[in-house]
Formats: C-alpha cells, structure tokens, sequence
C-alpha cells in the first residue's frame, strides 16, 4: 500500500533553515518559468545573516537552465553559491562567475539528469520545487516547467515544496513526465509526434522525504521581449526565404518539419517571421522552450502545436493560456528536458533547430557563451543537444555589436560550442551562408561575402590571402588580432568610421 502522509507546512523562512551549510541543492525551474521563488530569498536573508555574524554558509546549485531573480538573482547577491550547473541568465551570477568567485559548470542540458542521477555532482541533499499541488501518496503535480525536477525528486535526500497558487491548477493537464531507466537497460523512446505523450502528468517522491510545504502565490519572473529591431526582421526574413527554398527544392517535406528556437528576441523575430509567411505552412514545434511569439502564432493557428519543457511566458501572455486553457491543453506538452533535448527524439522527427550565436568564425565554427574568449555570458544551454542533431542547424546573430565596434564575423572564433562539423548555416542580417557540402575555403569565402558586415569584408579577405597554407588557411600571429584592437582601442578596426556606420547591434 502506498504511504500517506501529512506533510509539515512551514514558512519560507523556516524551510530554508533545513538546508545546510555546503548542501547540493536542486531548484525547479528552466528559464524563469516554475522556478522556486519564496524559499530561495529566505535563504539568501539566511546567508546575509550569518556573514554578517561571521559564520560561512554557501551552497551549490544545480537547477533545469536559468532562473529568476528570486533565485539566482538573490542568492548570488547574497554570496550564497560556491558552485552552479548547468546554465545561468542572472547579471549577478554571471560577474561572480567571471570573477572566479562561483565554480560554473556549463553543460547540454540534456546530459543533467543522468550525469546527477549516476553521482557526477555528489549527493543531492536537498530539492525544492515549485508546484501546483502534492498529494499525499507523493504525486508532485508542476508548474509551467519540468526541467530536471523529477529527477531531482528522486535524487534529493530531502524535499521543499512550494505549492504556487498563482498558476492554473490545469497546468499538469499539459505535463507528459516520462523518467528514463539507467543504461545498458534503456530502450527506444515511443515519441514519434510533437504531441504524442507517453508519461504521466505529475512526477513521484517518496513522501517520506518532504520535509515542508510551502504556501506562496506569485507569478513567474519572465519579461517580455523588445520589438524587434530592422536587423532582426532582416535575419528572420532571410530564414524563411531559405526555408522556402528548401521546401521548393524537396528538401523539407510540403508538411514542414517541427521548428526548435532559443530564447531571445532574434528567436523571438525568426518565429514571429515564420508564422507571418503564408508560403510556410502550419507547423509544429519539438523544442525546450514556449516563449511570447509562439503564443501568438498559435492563437492565429500557425503553430498548431508544440512540445517543451517551459512555458517561458511574460505574464500577460502566460495569463491568455490560464484563462483560454480548453484551447491550449491539446496543443502544449511540457516534458522533462532529457525527452525534450533529447537527440533521438530530434533526429527522428527531423527538427530544424535555430539558435543564436555570440560570434562565428570565417570556417564555421560558433561561440555561444564567451565574450573575447573568457568572459561567461550564460552558457550553451540545449543548443549543442538541437545543433549536433537536426535536420538542419541554423545559428543566427547580427553582424556587429556596439554600434559596429564589434564584428560578429571573425577570422577563428574565442571560444567554440559548436563546431564545424555541426553547423550547417550561418545567417545575420547581411544574408545567409548554406555551409552543407562546401570545403573549408569554400565555407570562408560564404560566410565573408554573405554574413560579414561589408565595413569587415576587406579586412577577412586580406587575412585568408596572407594566411599560411593549410586545409584550414589560419595565420596564429593574427588570428585574434580584431579582439586584441578592440581591447586596446575599443573597436576591432581601430580606422572604422562609426559616425557613417549603419549596422549595430
């Protein structure tokens, strides 16, 4: 027979005095969609309370990808995190990342649960997760994410809960929580559908290990995405003519194939774009995010359906679902983001994945995550997952940054997530460069003369001419010389005339 328990109902206060000193926390949450809110901020006024009593206390933390502000805003804030995994968003976090004072992990989001599961990270001593509701017999039902959390539930030692009644109480209606065996023992996964579910609508604990309930009532912390600027429109706009052309050349099926996008208002402008184009047809989406531009393309019957694993909604929206839910239930499933990343599931359905770069280099090879090659930005999150799997991959960004003082396009790329074997196309607002089948000088010359903001052409074409001889031509004197101008000058041409520079970011 299944135990049934009472569970303690505590203050957020009172809960995050459970957790200890140098404890390995799991936090729901992917995105700032279903994050823990209350007991985080506790345990940041904790933390600031015992510094100032000179007393230590730090913890690592390991959540689904990004969070709010009440999590990794407050506890990096508060000099609360020693060490985080597996993505991060967070201003604060991300300067004490880059000031060595918190150890960062930056994984594929897909490898997360099992690396946690077979004890890369140690033991999980604590979880706390956000939910709709917890029965008594310990059936979690979620909110707008899934993430990681039902591993954690069953990794952690002990368990927080935060039942938010803010969110729908249908919101598990939408839930398809399917937890994977260990290896040798694991077979296909039957997703052969964006839609198709094969798990249960809330995930399992043992419900000895709840130690406390916690009662809040408040929305997540998503904001909304700025318009789109012209360089996003025209990166959209150059997207979808690809697309088109791949459809007329029957490359993509006359049905279309599921779409993934990153988060991010490029993202945000390539899907906006897809759904305006009455040449592409009503698609699906197998994806690990449901953002702003994908609300509305599904209430115009565009996007006529999609899987993820957040709800990545600014408010207003993630309310039109709440109060339209009859629409949207048959139309979203949330999964576990070891089923939404998951590679063969991706290959299968032949997604075409879309995500955003910080630089590419002249051969193809992508930077997702460090500015000059040192500084974190947020991580590689699930693009590496979509990217080394699709059926296409396409990586996006504007040619320049800072008003032109940046090109987006450089001779060898700082840092590299994804390399040349797995990018197939480079798109910015200059135009789009096919890389499927081209040769290493054949993939330079595309991306100079189609990607490359023309203030940037001559100087990339110089440097292949002047490069030593090679299957990949790379002159290492040079290489990084644009970074080095930018940081002695402040741009990467020091002689570019901005005052005449149209372009920017």
């Amino acid at each position: 027979m299944v135990p049934r328990h009472t569970y303690p109902h505590l203050t957020a206060q009172e809960a995050a005095a459970l957790i200890p000193n140098g404890a390995l926390v799991g936090f729901s949450g992917f995105t700032h969609a279903g994050d823990a809110k209350s007991v985080p901020r506790a345990l940041a006024e904790r933390a600031k309370a015992l510094h100032a009593a000179g007393s230590p206390f730090q913890i690592r933390v390991l959540t689904g990808a990004s969070t709010g502000k009440s999590l990794d805003g407050a506890l990096s804030e508060a000099d609360a995190v020693s060490w985080r995994a597996p993505f991060q968003s967070s201003k604060p976090m991300r300067e004490r990342i880059n000031a060595q004072k918190t150890q960062f992990v930056d994984m594929h989001l897909s490898h997360v649960p099992q690396a946690l599961s077979f004890g890369f990270f140690g033991k999980m001593d604590v979880a706390v997760i956000e939910a709709t509701d917890v029965t008594p017999d310990g059936r979690v039902f979620l909110s707008t994410s899934i993430g990681a959390t039902p591993t954690f539930l069953q990794c952690a030692d002990k368990v927080i809960i935060e039942v938010n009644r803010y969110h729908a109480p249908r919101m598990p209606e939408m839930h398809d929580i399917y937890t994977l065996p260990p290896p040798p023992n694991r077979g296909p996964i039957p997703v052969y559908d964006a839609l198709q579910k094969i798990g249960w609508p809330y995930a399992g604990v043992d419900p000895r290990k709840i130690v406390a309930v916690v009662r809040t009532d408040e929305p997540d912390d998503v904001a909304p995405f700025d318009p789109p600027t012209k360089a996003h429109k025209a990166i959209a706009g150059h997207v979808v003519r690809f697309l088109l052309d791949e459809m007329a050349a029957g490359r993509i099926p006359k049905t279309f194939l599921p779409c993934q996008s990153g988060v991010g208002n490029v993202a945000n402008a390539v899907l906006s774009g897809l759904g305006a184009n009455p040449d592409i047809p009503p698609f699906t989406m197998y994806s690990e995010v449901f953002q702003d531009a994908c609300l509305d393309l599904m209430e115009q019957g565009r996007l006529v359906g999609a899987s993820t694993t957040a709800l990545t909604l600014s408010p207003e929206k993630l309310i039109r679902i709440y109060d339209n839910m009859d629409f949207f239930v048959p139309r979203i499933v949330l999964r576990p983001m070891e089923i939404a990343n998951h590679p063969g599931i991706i290959r299968r359905l032949g997604v075409i994945s879309m995500n955003t770069a910080i630089e590419a280099d002249i051969y193809g090879h992508v930077n997702s995550t460090h500015l000059l090659g040192t500084q974190m930005m947020n991580g590689i999150g699930g693009s590496g997952d979509f990217t080394r799997n699709a059926y296409v991959s396409i990586f996006m960004c504007p040619s320049t940054a800072k008003g032109g003082r940046i090109s987006s396009i450089v001779p060898m790329a700082t840092h590299v997530d994804q390399n040349e074997h797995s990018v197939q196309v480079i798109v910015t607002e200059q135009g789009l460069a096919d890389l499927r089948g081209l040769g290493a000088m054949q993939r330079a010359k595309a991306i100079i003369d189609k990607c490359a903001h023309p203030a940037y052409r001559d100087y990339l074409r110089d440097y292949i001419e002047r490069a030593p001889m090679g299957h990949i031509r790379q002159d290492l004197a040079r290489c990084f010389e644009l970074h080095r101008n930018f940081q002695q000058t402040g741009r990467m041409l020091p002689d570019l005339d901005l005052a005449a520079f149209e372009g920017g970011d």
